[in-house]
Order: structure tokens, then C-alpha cells, then sequence
């Protein structure tokens, strides 16, 4: 008996140590990176530049799967029920993270409870432009063309639900008037009507429109940050315009379903926070109009929550339901 205890206990011995080795030895296969977006938009251009840097980084494929539909619920819910074995993560955006659990009925997954923050990647300012001809050259006559016409002023903005409606929204709530929202599928239609004339407003993501800026194809009104972006310099915030506190930007993140071991989560976040802070992961940020964060997954969380907060009320307020 005293040997069989003897070699159980050396059989326990020798056992432990396997276990911390597989532990220690993630990614020991690829890693699926779901983009809940279609290919070629801003989400799955940075999620591809994060997902080279990792697969560099830790020595195995990051592969991207764009699972887009149900403004990114669709993806959402396959890694909010994945395994939490570090093998899928969510390049993310405020959507499917955070902000479709105020205007979704029956949202398949709660984000808050099934999704745990990883690190934040960049943020993005969005931008108002309006066609050629519209008469208001400045944001300010804008809001002042707005109050003498009423309901007449059409913004435009790449769906039902998108940062870019909420943003339209949060900007007639802070200014009091009272433009007609145009929902698009996408910022290829919606560029497409703008420079044709066909819609007077449009508010979106910052980078497809800066190229039509600079060639004077459309005009600029205003970027959504606190900030002025080097992209276009010239361009005033809607702060500046007299609106005090008033903030949007479009931001991109990795959560991993909850549960995931911390040494995993830790692993990511270095790796992202390394490419952020390179020569490389710099000119990406530059060249597609994006401001790198990086962080540790308690300040994702805490921006997660300030969020959830800040855009709660106008989506109610608006009553964006889908």
C-alpha cells in the first residue's frame, strides 16, 4: 500500500507540471479573431493590422473571420458562446460590445456579463460633411439653417443603429433642431448620394471621407473629438462651434468571452500595447485616421461602463429601437 501511495504521489508529481506547460504554451494553434463587420471597412482593415502584429508576436496564426450582420450581433454572439480558451477573440467595435444591448429587443448575449475586456485599440473621430452647394459652410450654420427649416435638412449616415446615427442624434439633442435622418446599408452608398447631392448631411466614420475633402468633393463641417485630428487640421470639433463637452469617436477593441485565463488575457494585451507603441503600428494609426490607446483591460472596462452611460439616454431618448 505504502508503494502504490508512493507512486500515486510521484504520478501526481509528474502530472502537475504538464498541466502549467499547456497553460504556458498558448496560442499552441491559430487563434480565430471574429470582426463582426464585412471585409474592407475601418474595423476589419485594423483588425487585420493587430491580428499580423500577434501572429508575429506570440509565434502563431491570428486568423480574421468576418461575421457581419445584425449591426455585429451576429458575431458577438459566436464569441460571447465560444470556449474560454483564448483560441477567439472580438475585434470589436461600440456596437456589438456595448451599445446594441440599448436598441436590440432580444440581444443573444449580454455583453456586460458574456464578454471580458482585453485592451482597447485606437479610437476614431467621426466627421459631418455636406455636399458642395448646401448653404451652410460651417457647422454653426448648420444648426442655425436647421432651426429656420425644420425636419428639411437630410443627414445621412451608414444604417439604423450605427455610431453614426447615434452621433446625428446626440448632436440634434445638444443643439435643439430637428434634421430627417436617411439610414444607408454602408458608407459606399451613402458617399455615393453625398456627392451626387441626393442628401445634405452625412455624419460617419472619419477615414473614406478625407481623401473627397482634400479633392474638394464634399465639405467639411466638423470632427466629433475634443480634439482637432492631423488628417485634416483645418477642420473645427464641434466643440469649437459652442458646443462645450461634446464628444463622439468611433473606438476598436478585443474583448475574449469571459472566463478566459488572465495569463491569456495579459499575453494579448502586451502584444496589442507593443504594436501600438512601434514604428509600424504608429504609421498605421496615422495613415487610417486612428488615435492608439492601448491600456490595461481594467481601463477598457471603465470606458466600456463611461460609454454604456454617456449613450444610454440619447439612444432613449431617440428611440432607436431594431
Amino acid at each position: 500500500m505504502r508503494l502504490l501511495a508512493v507512486g500515486f504521489f510521484g504520478l501526481a508529481l509528474a502530472l502537475a507540471p504538464c498541466h502549467g506547460a499547456v497553460a504556458q504554451e498558448w496560442p499552441a494553434r491559430p487563434v480565430t479573431m471574429i470582426v463582426p463587420f464585412p471585409a474592407g471597412g475601418p474595423a476589419d482593415i485594423a483588425a487585420r493590422a493587430v491580428t499580423n502584429a500577434l501572429s508575429e508576436t506570440l509565434g502563431k496564426q491570428f486568423i480574421i473571420d468576418n461575421r457581419a450582420g445584425a449591426g455585429g450581433n451576429i458575431g458577438g454572439a459566436a464569441v460571447a458562446k465560444a470556449s474560454a480558451d483564448g483560441y477567439t477573440l472580438l475585434f470589436t467595435t461600440p456596437a456589438p460590445a456595448a451599445l446594441n444591448k440599448f436598441m436590440y429587443k432580444s440581444l443573444p448575449y449580454d455583453p456586460e456579463r458574456d464578454l471580458a475586456p482585453v485592451v482597447i485599440v485606437a479610437k476614431s473621430p467621426l466627421i459631418v460633411t455636406a455636399k458642395l452647394d448646401f448653404p451652410a459652410k460651417t457647422l454653426a450654420e448648420l444648426i442655425a439653417y436647421s432651426k429656420q427649416n425644420p425636419g428639411n435638412v437630410n443627414v445621412g449616415h451608414p444604417g439604423n443603429g450605427t455610431l453614426g446615427h447615434i452621433t446625428s442624434e446626440l448632436i440634434q439633442q445638444f443643439t435643439g433642431v430637428k434634421m430627417t435622418n436617411v439610414p444607408y446599408r454602408g458608407t459606399a452608398p451613402l458617399t455615393t448620394d453625398l456627392l451626387a447631392g441626393q442628401i445634405d448631411v452625412a455624419m460617419d466614420f472619419m477615414p473614406t471621407y478625407v481623401p473627397l475633402v482634400a479633392d474638394r468633393k464634399i465639405r467639411a463641417l466638423a470632427v466629433t473629438t475634443s480634439q482637432r485630428t492631423p488628417q485634416l487640421p483645418d477642420v473645427p470639433t464641434v466643440q469649437e462651434a459652442g458646443y462645450k463637452g461634446f464628444e463622439a469617436t468611433a473606438w476598436y477593441a478585443i474583448v475574449a468571452p469571459t472566463g478566459t485565463p488572465q495569463d491569456i488575457v495579459s499575453k494579448v494585451n502586451n502584444a496589442v500595447n507593443a504594436f501600438l507603441a512601434s514604428d509600424k503600428g504608429k504609421t498605421f494609426l496615422s495613415q487610417n485616421t486612428m488615435q492608439g490607446v492601448g491600456g490595461s483591460p481594467e481601463d477598457l472596462k471603465a470606458f466600456i461602463a463611461a460609454e454604456l452611460a454617456k449613450w444610454g439616454p440619447v439612444i432613449e431618448a431617440a428611440k432607436i429601437s431594431m
